[in-house]
């Protein structure tokens, strides 16, 4: 991770600690409990349904990130959503709302992939969702970087939930 993207994180981080806490749940993610296959790269590749509560007043637009700090290269990101309407209230399974736009995940993939930790790893997954008080103006397949710094200043609130998900060790043959 560059230092560009640390400070931009640091800044955002600091306007969403002070934003009001709304609620991001994902329903077929059992807390300690281990993601299924159906949501990992391996498995069906499927994005889990968000569900969204509580949403701070004055917000035009949520932003979500997923992205797994446990990796050996460091931060992957696995999914960036940006412009979903303020009033969306659950992203379903394996879907995106027509409005969303989506950005350039670490697989260079414009779309949602799972989890696919290197075997014996289990890895941490975090959901993060952000209320902004304006739309964004990124054009689709932005990457992290540019939606961190997009959002900067914009942050209303920030909702939080991580799932983890451990590969299978390797069986010699």
């Amino acid at each position: 991770m560059n230092l560009r993207l640390i400070s931009c994180a640091i800044l955002l981080i600091g306007a969403a600690s002070q934003g009001r806490a709304f609620e991001l749940s994902l329903p077929a993610l059992t807390p300690h409990e281990p993601i299924p296959a159906k949501y990992t790269l391996k498995g069906g590749n499927v994005s889990p349904e968000v569900a969204i509560k509580d949403v701070p007043p004055g917000t035009q637009s949520l932003a979500l990130i997923v992205d797994d700090p446990d990796a050996p290269t460091g931060l992957w990101t696995h999914w960036l959503v940006w412009n979903l309407s303020a009033d969306t209230t659950t992203i379903p399974e394996g879907k995106l709302p027509s409005e969303a736009r989506q950005g350039t995940n670490s697989y260079q993939h414009v779309a949602y992939d799972g989890p696919a930790p290197p075997p014996g790893d289990s890895h941490r997954y975090y959901f993060r969702l952000y209320a902004l008080n304006a739309l964004l103006t990124l054009p689709e397949g932005a990457d992290h970087a540019a939606l961190i710094v997009a959002m900067s200043g914009h942050v209303l609130g920030k909702a939080e939930v991580y799932r983890s998900y451990p590969r299978a060790p390797l069986i010699p043959e």
